[in-house]
Parts: structure tokens; sequence; C-alpha cells
């Protein structure tokens, strides 16, 4: 219920008409004369004035306050009506309910800041019949709504009850005037204590409304005594809620003061305080964290305020925690050791076979760490396809260089609190997995591993890859701030790695604060070393096995290689390895044999058919069928372009889930076909009454790309001259419509998947002819480059005997 200045004992209507003008502004002017069936109408928003009330309202849209001054000059009354919306600012009669109060005017007030009030009393009720044109206000011509004359037992029963709830509702208001309980007590009329009640009541304009446009006083009291017992039962709940706060709070302080008696009374006997020598041994683990002076300053600051509190308290233990962590945290500690370049050659060479590019990268490094100590540390990103030993190449480099390592994997992170940690608001907060790291290794020169980089969500819980621009920003890590720590942490000495397979999911602003290399596919005599060197070994010790109870020949492991797995790392290699180890292990424990030799014959029988077979021959052996070379992320493949013609109307069809770029490379080639028609012994009528239809195998995979451009107009070509292409030629490149060969991506891949499949001869752009140096060298070995600038080269190139061959391309 609302305490306003309600009153009962109200001026009367001549004293109203005295006090009208009090304060009214002084004007020459009046408005045209009003009926006297007539009033004035002041349009209000959440308010309405009930009869026998008295009513402040404030004055500020420009025809109300010219309606307020016109009735204050000439003693009028005004209509007091309720807006239906309170967004309309210039109400019209259809924007206004039709039942209002007739108020007299008992002050109009200007205030020093130009504000108008006006001052009402409420005299009776009544109901808009029309409004009339031709006023600078609203006018309407009304029906005065007399109160009904009440009798009988209900109505006083209702009376009663009535007076009797609203002084139970006033005594529960922590505020609530006296005066305004004595008028409530003293009212002896049933329709005026229903409008004063209504009046003080916190309901809601339409509900006031609703009251008022209630004439019979039978309903109207039977309507206001079911809003006061709902407002009442909430004044009694809020009452005993209020109630049991203050008890609880009570017993909190009782238990204080007995905390604090028994403190004393221990202190007196003697007895050893068990909060203090908490204290001091905080104090004394801050003192030895070698902190920052601002971070001292926020250690001992929070410090004191635990000394404050009771141990029973709920912020306690959120306290101790974040004090806990920040002495924890090495500020100072380091793991620093001398630099010994030859020993951590030696290392990198133990744990890594080839990745000499990387291994070269970290030996500078460390030649510019002895030259320079207080450099600061680079933050690399490995990028390469699953498999390769980016992971482990993090833990030799921390070996290496004589630092500890700490990972954390970053797939399918999409909080960026995660990286920045929680605030101590919430309940469970704490820092994010930077800080953990840094506190789990001990050191603030760890070798720190951001592993999946690429891998990184976003969500509405805002953007991981953001909050690790800072991370990995060697100009402002060095005052990185943790959301939980609230200080800053230098993180300018930590070693950033990360790994990704792909670059084109990190964002460009963080791909470039790192310094990217590229780990590229293993070769099959690569694979052979690592396998030989630490996979064998590795899965020996995992089965419990020993050098004597199982020996893997170089055939087998080869034969592994080629015919059980294509992939550019060695993960499923060392799988396969794996399943031969616990294959020997269960023949050893069932006593059937004592030691085991496994060669290519006795693969079958472990690890089931062979997986992969050489299909170039069988899918090359009719025309239309090139062998083209892709990039994935897991590495370099080949893929057949497949075309064939048929009686058509000239259309193109296009299958094998293909994305637009390569929809586009294929259209651009049979333009190119075609404006060889001649070379072909074709005509145009060749073309209209027939379909030409090419299809990518292993539709169920999504394909795109420019690099099949070669590989699609070479099908063409051999299709149109019935012309098979050699079956040991593999090729890539992208076409222009003037028939040059542009350059693609992804060579050093795709030529170790070529020699992987069996290929002989490899057609690539001459424009890709830079990147020779970095194709292994027994790929360059065992492979023959074509090197074409023209698709008429490469036509020549693959198909061999083709007459339309300008230029004779050139081979490597």
């Amino acid at each position: 219920m609302k305490t306003e200045s309600t009153r009962e004992n109200l001026p009367s209507g001549e004293q109203a008409r005295q006090t009208a003008t009090n304060g009214a502004p002084k004007s020459e002017g009046s408005s045209p004369n009003i009926p006297a069936d007539a009033v004035i109408i002041v349009p209000v928003r959440n308010t309405v004035l009930f009869p026998g009330t008295v009513l402040p309202l404030t004055i500020g849209r420009e025809r109300s306050l010219a309606a307020a001054q016109d009735a204050a000059r000439n003693e009028r009354p005004v209509g007091i009506l309720l807006q239906r919306s309170d967004e309309v600012a210039e109400p019209g009669p259809t924007d206004l309910y039709e039942v209002g109060t007739i108020a007299g005017i008992l002050r109009y007030v200007t205030g020093n800041d130009e504000t108008h009030h006006l001052v009402c009393q409420g005299v009776e009720r009544f109901r808009v019949l029309e409004f009339l044109p031709g006023y600078p206000f609203l006018v309407a011509r009304i029906e005065r709504i007399p109160e009904p004359e009440v009798s009988g037992t209900g109505i006083e029963a209702r009376f009663h009850q009535l007076k009797q709830r609203a002084v139970e509702a006033l005594q529960l208001l922590p505020n609530a005037p006296p005066e305004l309980i004595a008028a409530v007590q003293s009212m002896s009329s049933a329709p005026g204590l229903a409008d004063l009640v209504a009046s003080v009541m916190d309901l809601k304009p339409e509900e006031k409304q609703e009251v008022l446009e209630t004439v019979d006083i039978e309903p109207r009291l039977d309507r206001i005594l079911w809003l006061l017992a709902y407002r009442l039962e909430v004044l009694r709940l809020s009452r005993d809620i209020g109630q049991q706060t203050r008890e609880a709070m009570e017993s909190r302080q009782r238990e204080h003061l007995l905390r604090e008696q028994l403190r004393t009374i221990q202190q007196q006997l003697g007895e050893a305080d068990e909060k203090s020598a908490e204290i001091a041994e905080l104090t004394e683990a801050i003192a030895n964290a070698k902190m920052p002076q601002e971070v001292d300053d926020q250690a001992r600051k929070e410090l004191r305020r635990l000394e404050r509190l009771p141990e029973g308290a709920a912020e306690y233990s959120m306290i101790r925690t974040y004090i806990d962590w920040l002495v924890d945290l090495p500020w100072s500690a380091t793991s620093a050791e001398p630099v010994d370049i030859a020993h951590a050659r030696k290392i990198l060479d133990e744990d890594h076979f080839g990745l000499e590019k990387i291994k070269q990268r970290i030996l500078e490094y460390l030649a510019v760490r002895k030259l320079n100590p207080e450099g600061r540390s680079p933050i690399l990103c490995f990028v390469g396809p699953p498999g390769v030993g980016k992971t482990s190449l993090g833990q030799s480099i921390a070996r290496a260089t004589g630092r500890k390592f700490v990972r954390a994997s970053l797939g399918g992170l999409h909080d960026e609190a995660e990286i920045r940690g929680h605030r101590r608001t919430y309940i469970g907060a704490l820092p994010g997995n930077i800080i953990q790291g840094i506190r789990k290794a001990g050191t603030r020169d760890c070798v720190f591993m951001l592993d999946e980089m690429d891998k990184l969500g976003a969500g509405f819980h805002g953007d991981p890859s953001s909050a690790l621009l800072e991370v990995l920003d060697p100009e402002q890590n060095s005052t990185f701030r943790d959301n939980y720590l609230a200080v800053p942490f230098d993180l300018s000495k930590v070693m950033f790695i990360a790994t990704a397979n792909i670059l084109d999911t990190i964002p460009g602003p963080l791909r470039d604060r790192m310094e990217v290399i590229e780990l590229r596919g293993y070769t099959e005599d690569e694979k052979m070393q690592i396998a030989r060197r630490y996979l064998v070994q590795r899965q020996l010790d995992a089965n419990g096995l020993s050098a004597e109870q199982l020996q893997i020949g170089d055939d087998a492991i080869r034969a592994i290689i080629r015919d059980y797995t294509r992939e550019a790392g060695v993960r499923n290699l060392e799988r396969l390895i794996g399943a031969v180890g616990r294959h020997t292990a269960m023949r050893i424990a069932e006593g059937a044999a004592e030691r085991v030799e496994v060669g290519p014959d006795d693969l079958h029988g472990i690890l089931g058919p062979k997986r992969f077979e050489s299909e170039v021959a069988m899918r090359t052996s009719v025309p239309g069928v090139a062998t083209g070379l892709a990039w994935t992320p897991a590495g370099g493949d080949i893929l057949f372009v497949e075309a064939s013609r048929g009686p058509g109307t000239g259309r193109l069809i296009l299958t094998g889930q293909l994305g637009d770029v390569m929809k586009e490379s294929a259209q651009a080639a049979l333009s190119l076909v075609k404006s060889r028609l001649g070379d072909f012994g074709l005509t145009q009528e060749t073309f209209e009454k027939s379909d030409i239809h090419i299809h990518v195998p292993a539709g169920a995979i999504p394909k795109d790309g420019p690099s099949a451009g070669v590989a699609m107009f070479v099908a063409l070509v051999s299709l149109l001259t019935e012309k098979t292409i050699r079956s040991d030629t593999a090729m890539t490149g992208e076409i222009s419509l003037r028939g040059l060969v542009l350059p693609v991506g992804g060579i050093r891949e795709k030529v170790v998947a070529a020699m992987r499949a069996g290929i002989k001869t490899v057609l690539l752009p001459a424009r890709n002819r830079k990147e020779f140096e970095e194709i292994p060298e027994e790929a360059r070995e065992r492979l023959q480059f074509v090197w074409v600038e023209q698709v008429d080269d490469a036509a020549h190139a693959a198909i061999g005997d083709w007459e339309a061959a300008r230029v004779e391309p050139e081979t490597v």
C-alpha cells in the first residue's frame, strides 16, 4: 500500500476556489467560453484521482499546461482522465478512458526549475459524452455520476471488514503515517472508505481505473477487499522474512561475540591460537614469494581482511584460496640452465628423425638466448597433419632447453574465462588455463604448449581466440591480467608453442603474432626410420615384450606402411605395430611360442587383408580417366577425374560433391577443349548433340579448389581423342582460358602422395619450380618431374602421341 498525503479532512469547495489561483501565472487573455455542462480535461499518466482525495500533479505538456492555467485563472474545475497508453505524447479523445474525476484546483505552483505543479482535490466521478473542438486544449461535454445511496446489512458488513483489513495493512507498513490510520478508523461512509483505500493501495493504474469505473458500491467493496487481501498476505510474508533475517543476524553476532571471548580465554590460558598460526604462516609465505610490489601490497591487504573475519564466515575460505594462489605462483622462480647447444642438438636428434628446419630454429633460439639472456621468448606455431609429432616435439624442446613443460588443450574451448579466468565474485571461481599451467610448472620460463589452436570455438561466453591475443603478444604479455588474480603476471619469459592442423581457421590477428613452422608429411623411407628407431621399441615396452621375443623385419614394416596405412604422419603406423605386438604377447602368454619373427607374409593373419592397393592402372585403363593430386589437412592424396560422353543436348554434368571453384575449373577445361576442336577432328555438332559428364569418385567427400584443372583438361582430351592416359602419371595445376598452367599450393604433400601411390611421373606447373628443393630427396630420386606451362604440354606428356602438342615439355 502507498502512504501519500491523502487525508479525510480536506479543504471545502469554497476553500479550493479561494486558493485555486495561488501561484497561477497572470495572463490578459482567456479561452473561449466553455458550456456549463463541459469541463477542461487534463490527461495524466499512471495516476488515477478518486473523489475526496488530494493529489499533486506535475504538468509538462503544453496542452495540459494551457488547460491547467486557464482553469486556475478562471477558477474552473478540471476533469482528470487516465491515458490508455503511457507512450502517447499528445493524447487525443481515443487515447483516454471515458470515466474520470472532477477536481478542484487547490494550488498552482511554479518551481524554481520552471516546473509546474497542480494540487487537485477530487470531487465526483464523471463520464465523457463528447469532446468539443475549437479549444487550445481538451474540453469535453460530461455527465456527472453521483454517488449511489447505500444501505443494508451486506454493505455494512463489507464496510467494517474493509476498515479492519485496511488498518491491519497500514500497521504492517514500516512508515505508515498515524494520521492516515486515524483517517481510516474515523471514516463513516462506505463509498468514501472504498475510494480512500483504493487511492492509497499499491495498484496498477488499470486496476485503479477499474475501481473508479465501478459505480455500484457493493461490487466496488468486493473488488477492493479482494485486492487488499492479496496485498495483506504479501505484507505478512515480508514481515516474517524480515523477522527471520533479524534473528539470523543476531545469531551471527552472538556467535562472533562468543568466538572473540573464546579467543581471549585461549590467550589467557596460553593455548596456541590456530588462526594466529595460520596468519603467521601466510605472512611468511607472502614474504618468501618475492612478488612484485603491486602484488605484494594486494596480498597483504587481503591478509588483513582475513585476520578480521571469523573462520566460519563464508568469505573466509574464498580469501584464503586467493592468497594461496598468489603465494604459489612462480613470480621469480626460473628453471634456467647453462645453454649447451651441442647437448640440445643431441637431444633433438634422439627424439625426432628429420624435421631439420624446426631443429635449426630451436638451436637458433638457444644461441640467441646464450648471447642475450634477457631477450623475449619466441612464439612458435607448428602446423601440420595429424601424427607428424607436433606435441612430442614440444616436449623435446623443453628437454633440450632444460625447461619445465606444460600443455593445455584448446580443442573445443568456447569460453573466454578458460583463458582469462573467472572473477572472484563467482562461487568456485578459478584462474584461467594459462595461470593454472604456470602454477603447475612452478617456473615463469617454462615451455607452454597450446595444443589444437585451430579448433578454438566461440560462443555467448566470449571468444577465447581474442583473449589469446594478449597472451601471445610479446609486447603485451609482460602485464597479463587474469580476472581471478586481478593483478598483472609477467608471461614474457614463457616459451609458448602452438599446434594446429590447418591455418585457415586461426584468426588473422592471432596468426600474425606467431612464427608459423610447417611440419610436412613423412615419406616412406622417413616412416621406416621412425618406426625402426622409435615406434617398435615403444610398442615392445607397452606390450611387455623384449627385442628377443619379437622381431619385426624391415620388409614387414615397409609392407605395413604401403599396404595398411595411407597417412601423412605415423600415428596409425604405430597403432598397427602395436597390434602386431599384442598378437605376439598373446602367443607367448599362452605358451604357443617363445620367440616370434614377423615377415610380410605373416601380416595377413595378424592385420587382415591389405587395406590399400595400387588401383591406378585399373582406373586409367580406359580413355577419359586422369589421375590428379590433391591436398588435405591430413596430407596429400591422389584423386581420379573421370569423363564420359553420351547423347544429349550439349550439357556439362558435374558429380562427386564438387565445390564452386572446382566446378568452375571443369567449365574452364571444357571451354579450352571447345576452342581446339580442329585439333581433335571434331565439329561443334559433336558437343551440341552430346552431354559431357565429369565425375570425381569418392562422392561422399566434399572436394574443392582449382588444382584439378589440368587433370580435367587432360581427361577431356583423352575422352575426345579416345587415347588412354599413362597409368603411372599424375598431375596438378590450375588452368586459365588462355591455356596457361598456373601455380598451386601443397606441392610437397602432393608429390609424396604420388610416390606413395606408385606414380612414376608427376606433371607440375612450371611456376612451382621454386619449390623443387622442398620436395624430399627420396621423391626427387624416384619420380620424374615434368614442368608444364601450357595445357597442350600437359596433354602431350600424359597421353604421349597427341598430335596437337606444339612444344616439347621440359623434363627433369
